[in-house]
This record gives structure tokens, sequence and C-alpha cells, in this order.
């Protein structure tokens, strides 16, 4: 598959999807900024519910082991709107939650991240097991809107808050016990455009037994939505590398199918991520 070209990643489309009002590493100015309009705004399950009145144009991404449905899923000004939700009723993790074990020591997380889900529900990655809080009413409009064109239930979802171009997420695998094998994951990508890096697990083995698979790469585009499907996370790893040129603030939410708390399991390399 053709790569996107840098300028497509990090200089948005033509309709300017990576203006995001300068909110560099701040928390909220974006949100704060869409507060001003005079006009009481429509709840945004009502704005979703508009923006999904056509049936996304969908493109499949396949290879070996490969299984991914890509699609832009919401128009510039309700993808802008949810971003601005979100900034308003979203608060990340702190402290220790903000921390991730890997190579024998703590370090912060290169992100900000926080998680909502059905009571009972965790998460649990590098060393880290990652609570769900009740979902707010934003987060379940959002949730119902993603089930309804994905065509799957979901119950959890995993927040990253990237305020710039120098955050980012190392190559992993999303293969921790607790997720539904059969159930693909939904990502959903507001604010500035960022390149998404698959790479097949036999193309990380050290030589001879390496494999020279090319590597997938697609721009997550504001307002797009990702389905990776099985097998997708048992055979490719997939990150999100740090843009310099990328300076916009990006918020991307994975909609997971968890399955029943499980016992404690030790910390492996598939689910250690930066």
């Amino acid at each position: 598959m053709a790569c996107p070209s840098k300028r497509k990643a990090c200089g948005g489309d033509p309709e300017g999807d990576e203006e995001q009002g300068g909110a560099g590493r701040g928390r909220r100015q974006l949100g704060r900024a869409r507060t001003s309009s005079p006009m009481t705004p429509l709840p945004l399950a009502a704005v979703l519910a508009e923006a999904l009145e056509r049936p996304p144009s969908w493109r499949k991404i396949s290879a070996d082991g490969l299984d991914v449905d890509y699609c832009r899923l919401l128009g510039r000004a309700a993808a802008d709107r949810t971003l601005a939700d979100l900034e308003l009723h979203v608060d990340y993790f702190t402290g220790e939650l903000a921390k991730v074990f890997v190579f024998g020591k703590w370090h912060d997380i290169p992100r900000q991240q926080c998680s909502f889900g059905d009571p009972g529900l965790s998460y649990k990655f590098s060393g880290r097991t990652v609570p769900s809080r009740p979902w707010p009413e934003p987060l379940l409009a959002l949730r119902a809107a993603v089930e309804k064109t994905a065509g799957t239930s979901f119950n959890f979802v995993l927040i990253n808050r990237y305020r710039d171009g120098a955050d980012h997420m190392g190559e992993h695998q999303d293969a921790e016990k607790e997720l539904d094998p059969a159930a693909p994951i939904a990502s959903l990508s507001l604010g500035q455009p960022r390149d998404f890096v698959f790479r097949h697990r036999e193309a990380r083995r050290p030589r001879p037994h390496k494999k020279d698979i090319p590597s997938v790469k697609l721009t997550l585009e504001h307002g797009s939505l990702l389905l990776m499907n099985p097998p997708t996370n048992r055979v490719w790893y997939h990150s999100l590398p740090p843009r310099k040129t990328c300076p916009g603030l990006r918020v991307n939410l994975t909609f997971r199918r968890m399955l029943a708390p499980a016992p404690s399991q030790p910390v492996s390399e598939s689910n250690v991520c930066m």
C-alpha cells in the first residue's frame, strides 16, 4: 500500500482538519474557545446522529494477517464539536496512573491517558492496571455512534491525548487477555492527523529469522474511524511515531470489548508500550 506523504499526515486535507486553535500542550484551550457561541448548542448525540445520516465510505486494508477497515466517520463540524466536548468533560490520569513499567523502570507515559467503561472492568498493560470510570454523557453518545457504524458493541474505551508531535505511542500489540479476541478494536481519531504504522511480527525478529515484510502506514485524519479486525492484533504490531512537524493536539479513543475480570498476568513484550 502506498504510504501517505509527511505533508499529508501533518498538513491536513483541503478541509483544514489540522487546525485546532493552537491547543499546544495545554489542557483545555480548545474546549473553552468553543463555549463562546451565543447559541445553545445541540446535544452531542444529536450532532452525531445528523453526521451519521449517510453511511460512511469504507476502505479495506489487508495483508498477511492484517484486516483493517478505515473511513471518515465525522465531517469537520461534527469532529470539531466532538473534540471540544471531550476537552471540556474528560480529565486524564495523573500520578502513578500516568506511568508505565518498561525495562525494569517506571517511566512517564509520553501522552495523556484515561479510561471509561462498564462497572467492574479494567485494563492491564505495561505493569499498570487501568481502572474504568463511569461513562460521561459525551462518551455514551460517541460509543453509540461507533457501535452503530461498526455493527458491534463495546464496553470500554481507552483515551489517549497527544498534546503535540512529541507525544507518541511505541510499537506494541493490544493482546491483553481481557480483550475479547473475536471483537474488533474501533479507533476514533480527532484533531491533528498523524501517521499510524503497522509492522508484521516476523519483520521484528532478528536475522536470519527476520522476514522482509513491508510495514503498512496510513494517516489517521480528523474524524476518522479505524477498525482493527481479528487476527490483526495477533500478527501485527502498531505504533504512532513522534512527528516534530505535527504540532497540533490529537485525541484518540479506542473502543474495546472486554471480557470478565481475569487474574493478574505477567507483563510481556506484547503489552509493553510507551
